[in-house]
C-alpha cells in the first residue's frame, strides 16, 4: 500500500471516526433511553402490584380478625357468612389445633391457598391468597386458626393488569409454565424466556422489543408474577443513521484524498531522512517549509536528530566510564581477598552506574542485616540525624556499622527474606525499621552463586520447588540524582554488581575456609602444627611487649601405641577425639591448643606463670584419667588413658618461641621417664649476674593486677632494691621463686610453687 493510500485511509478513520462515534452514540443513548423508561414503568407497575396485594391481603386478615375475635361457635359461623356476603372475603375457613377443619363457608376455592406472609415459591398452582390469623379463647387457650381467602384467577390477574397498565404474567412455578396472562399468545414463549434471566430488580430485553421484570414471592407479595412492556422505540430510526454514515463516508473520501496528495511530498522527503538516520546518519536534517503539523513534523524530526546525536556520546561516554568501573572491579576481585575493599568498590561503582545519592552493602549476620560499607548516609538519619546505633560501640562510629535491620522487617529486610528485589517510593508514615531516610530506593538481595537464579523459575512450596532462602546480602541505593525514581533499568544494572557482590563474599568465604583447613587438624579440630609456629611467635612477642608470661603445655597420651595396636587405628583416632574434646573444655578461650602430630599436642597459655600452668596440667590429666573413653561397637569396650604433660614458662625458661617449646619438650620426657601420667616443669635457664637497682619509692602493682615478665620485688622498707634480671616472683610473698623444677602426681618438688597471677584457672 503506499504512502498516499496510507494517508487516506488514516484521513478517512479521523473523519468517519467522529461520525461512526456519533451514529452509535445516538443509537445507544435513544436504547438507553427506552429501557430506562421501560424500566421505570415497570418500576411503577411493580410498586402498584405490592401496593394492591398487601391491600388485599389487609382486608383478608381484617375479615379473618372479625370472625376469630366472635368467641360463640354459632355466632362465628354467622360472622363468616356477613363478610362473604359483604365481599371482604371468597371463603373462611375454621381450623382447630390440630388442623381439622371445623367449619368452611360454602363455594371456597380448591386449594392449594397461599398465605400472604409466605416469601418462598410455591410448591404448585396458586389458586387463593389467604390470611390466617390465631383463634384463642377468653383465657387466651389457642383454639386454632381462621383464615379468610380470596381466589387468584384470570379475573384476577386482569384486575392486576388493569392497575398496573401493564401486562401480567402469574407463574406456575411447579410446571415452569403460566398460570394465567395478559399476554398475546405470541409473545408468551418469549415473555417466559426473558423472565428466566431476570432475577431481584433485574430488567431483562425479549428480542421483539419487550421489557421483562419479575415480581415476587415476597413478604406482603408471595404470588409469582412476570410483568411486561413493549419498547416505545421509534421504527426505521437505525436506517437514518446509516444513510447519514454513508453520506458523511463518501465526503471525507473526497476529503482525505486531496489531503493525502498535498501531504506526500515533505512526507517523502522525511522518509528519505529516516532512511539516512536508520543507516547511521545522524546528521541527516529535514527542511521545514511550512508552519504546520507536517512544518512542525520535520522540526521535531531535526530536533530529534540532534538530541540523539548527544544522547549517543553521552551514552558512549557512560559506557567507557562503566568499563572503566567494571576493569578496577575485576582488577579488584582478582587482586585481594579484602572483603571491605571489594565490597566498598562494588557500592562506589554501581551508585556511578545509576547515578544514585548514596547506598550500602549489608551482610545477614544471625537474622540480623549488618552494613559492611556505606557511602553518602550523612544527614539521613531518623529525628536527631545520628545513626540509630551511633552509641554502640561496635559502630566504631561508622554509618555502615551502624545500619542493623532484622531480616523480614523494612525494605532490605524483606528483600532479603523473599530473595525478590524491589524499587520505589518510600513511605513516610512507615514505621521506623531503623534504615536511613530516602524518597526512592532500590535493593536488591545476593547469595552464594546460582543460590537466588536457581528458584527465580520455579514456585516455592511445590513439589520439586526450591524452599525459600535468606540471601547472604543485600545491595540498595537511594535517591537517584535528580529526583526520578530508579527504573528496570537500574535495576538490571544493580543486579549485575549484586552478583559481583555475592561472587566476592563466596570467595573470601572459601578462601578463609582454605585457609582455616589449612591450619587445623581435620581428626581433633585443634590448630595443627604449622599454625603452632605462627602462634609461639606471635605470643611470645607479644609477652615480651607487654612484660607479660607465656606459658607452654607440651602433652603426650601414654601408651597410645598400644590403643591402635590393641583395638586398631579407627579406635585410636576416637581417643585422640575425645582427648581433643576434653582439652577443650579445660582450657579458657583465649588459650590456643594444637596437635604437632600423632598423639603429641601442645598448648599455649597466655598471661599465665608456672603455677597456673601447673593446675591446668593437674586437671587436664585428671579429666584424662578419671573418665575412660568408651568405643562405639557391640562390645562396649572401654579405654582407660591417660596423659604426661611438659611445662615450660616464657621468659623463666627460654627467651624465643622456640626455645620454649623444646623446654617444654624436654620437660615432657622428663614426664615420661618419672612413670608417665605427672607433670614435669622445665628447667630454669641460666640468669646473667644481678645487677641491684636504687627504687626511691615502694613498689606498685601493675593498674591490670597481671604479673610482668622479669620483675621481682624485695619487700623491705625503702629504699628497695630490685634485681634487673630475676625469676618469676611470687607478689603475695614479696620474695622471688627459686628456680627448680616441679613435678605432678607420682614425682617428688622441691620449693613453693609459683603463684599464677592470671585468673580464671
Amino acid at each position: 500500500m503506499t504512502l498516499r493510500g496510507r494517508l487516506t485511509a488514516a484521513f478517512l478513520a479521523v473523519a468517519l471516526g467522529p461520525v461512526l462515534l456519533g451514529a452509535l452514540f445516538v443509537g445507544s443513548t435513544m436504547a438507553a433511553v427506552d429501557r430506562t423508561r421501560s424500566t421505570e414503568r415497570l418500576g411503577l407497575a411493580a410498586a402498584s402490584v405490592r401496593t394492591s396485594v398487601d391491600a388485599l391481603c389487609q382486608q383478608l386478615r381484617a375479615a379473618a380478625d372479625s370472625v376469630a375475635l366472635v368467641a360463640d361457635p354459632a355466632g362465628r359461623v354467622g360472622a363468616a357468612g356477613q363478610v362473604v356476603s359483604r365481599g371482604l372475603a371468597a371463603a373462611v375457613l375454621v381450623t382447630d389445633v390440630a388442623g381439622g377443619v371445623l367449619y368452611t363457608t360454602p363455594g371456597a376455592p380448591v386449594g392449594p391457598w397461599r398465605d400472604c406472609s409466605a416469601a418462598d415459591p410455591a410448591g404448585g398452582p396458586v389458586h387463593a391468597l389467604t390470611a390466617r390469623v390465631g383463634l384463642r379463647d377468653r383465657a387466651g387457650a389457642d383454639l386454632g386458626a381462621v383464615a379468610a381467602a380470596q381466589p387468584v384467577d384470570p379475573g384476577f390477574v386482569a384486575r392486576l393488569a388493569a392497575v398496573t397498565g401493564v401486562a401480567v404474567t402469574l407463574l406456575d412455578d411447579a410446571a415452569g409454565g403460566v398460570a394465567h396472562t395478559t399476554e398475546a399468545p405470541g409473545v408468551r414463549d418469549a415473555v417466559l424466556a426473558a423472565a428466566r434471566k431476570a432475577t431481584g430488580d433485574r430488567v431483562a430485553g425479549t428480542l421483539d422489543g419487550r421489557y421483562v421484570r419479575r415480581v415476587g414471592p415476597s413478604p406482603g407479595q408471595p404470588l409469582p408474577l412476570v410483568l411486561s412492556v413493549p419498547s416505545e422505540q421509534p421504527p426505521g430510526r437505525y436506517a437514518a443513521l446509516v444513510g447519514a454514515v454513508v453520506l458523511a463516508g463518501l465526503l471525507a473520501v473526497a476529503v482525505a484524498w486531496r489531503l493525502a496528495r498535498v501531504t506526500t511530498r515533505p512526507l517523502v522527503e522525511l522518509a528519505g531522512a529516516v532512511d539516512r538516520v536508520a543507516h547511521g546518519d545522524l546528521g541527516a536534517r529535514v527542511p521545514v517549509r511550512s508552519r504546520d503539523e507536517i512544518g512542525r513534523l520535520a522540526a521535531a524530526f531535526n530536533r530529534m536528530t540532534r538530541e540523539t546525536g548527544s544522547y549517543v556520546q553521552a551514552l558512549t561516554s557512560s559506557r567507557d566510564q562503566l568499563r572503566g568501573h567494571l576493569a578496577v572491579l575485576g582488577d579488584t576481585l582478582a587482586s585481594t581477598h579484602d572483603l571491605q575493599r571489594i565490597l566498598r568498590v562494588i557500592l562506589h561503582s554501581a551508585i556511578a552506574a545509576t547515578g544514585a545519592r548514596a547506598g550500602a552493602v549489608l551482610l545477614v549476620d544471625g537474622g540480623v542485616l549488618v552494613g559492611r560499607c556505606a557511602e553518602g548516609l550523612d544527614g539521613r538519619w531518623p529525628a536527631d540525624g545520628a545513626p540509630p546505633d551511633a552509641a554502640d560501640p561496635a559502630c566504631a562510629g561508622t554509618d555502615a556499622a551502624a545500619l542493623r535491620v532484622p531480616v523480614g522487617r523494612g525494605v532490605v529486610g524483606a528483600v532479603a527474606a523473599t530473595g525478590e528485589p524491589c524499587r520505589g517510593r518510600a513511605d513516610p508514615a512507615a514505621e521506623p525499621t531503623g534504615e536511613p531516610r530516602c524518597e526512592t530506593y532500590v535493593a536488591v538481595p545476593f547469595a552464594t552463586p546460582g543460590g537466588l537464579a536457581d528458584r527465580a523459575g520455579a514456585e516455592p512450596g511445590r513439589p520439586g520447588g526450591p524452599e525459600p532462602a535468606v540471601a547472604l546480602g543485600v545491595l540498595v541505593l537511594y535517591d537517584r540524582l535528580g529526583g526520578d525514581e530508579f527504573d528496570d533499568d537500574d535495576l538490571a544494572t544493580l543486579r549485575t554488581f549484586a552478583r559481583h557482590a555475592a561472587v566476592a563474599v563466596d570467595n573470601v568465604r572459601v578462601h578463609e575456609e582454605a585457609q582455616r583447613l589449612s591450619l587445623t587438624d581435620p581428626l581433633t579440630g585443634l590448630w595443627n602444627y604449622r599454625y603452632l609456629r605462627e602462634s609461639i611467635r606471635r605470643e611470645v612477642e607479644r609477652a615480651s611487649r607487654f612484660g607479660r608470661m607465656l606459658s607452654v603445655l607440651a602433652l603426650d597420651l601414654d601408651r597410645f601405641k598400644t590403643v591402635n595396636d590393641t583395638w586398631g587405628h579407627a579406635a585410636g583416632d576416637a581417643v585422640l577425639a575425645e582427648f581433643a574434646r576434653r582439652l577443650r573444655n579445660e582450657i579458657r578461650e583465649v588459650d590456643l591448643a594444637f596437635r604437632q602430630g600423632g598423639e603429641e599436642f601442645v598448648v599455649l597459655l597466655p598471661e599465665t606463670d608456672a603455677r597456673g600452668a601447673t593446675i591446668v596440667a593437674e586437671r587436664l590429666g585428671a579429666a584424662v584419667r578419671d573418665a575412660p573413653v568408651a568405643l562405639d561397637g557391640p562390645g562396649g569396650v572401654t579405654i582407660g588413658m591417660t596423659v604426661s604433660v611438659g611445662i615450660a614458662v616464657y621468659p623463666d625458661h627460654a627467651t624465643t618461641g622456640q626455645q620454649v617449646l623444646d623446654a617444654a619438650d624436654d620437660a615432657l620426657y622428663a614426664a615420661k621417664a618419672a612413670g608417665r601420667d605427672t607433670w614435669r616443669l622445665a628447667e630454669a635457664r641460666p640468669w646473667p649476674p644481678v645487677e641491684e637497682i636504687a627504687v626511691p619509692a615502694a613498689a606498685v602493682s601493675p593498674p591490670d593486677g597481671l604479673p610482668r615478665a622479669g620483675a621481682a620485688i624485695d619487700g623491705r622498707d625503702s629504699p628497695l632494691r630490685v634485681t634487673a634480671v630475676l625469676g618469676p616472683v611470687d607478689v603475695e610473698a614479696g620474695w622471688p621463686d627459686a628456680p627448680v623444677a616441679r613435678s605432678g602426681p607420682g614425682g617428688a618438688s622441691s620449693g613453693p610453687h609459683p603463684s599464677r597471677h592470671a585468673p580464671g584457672r
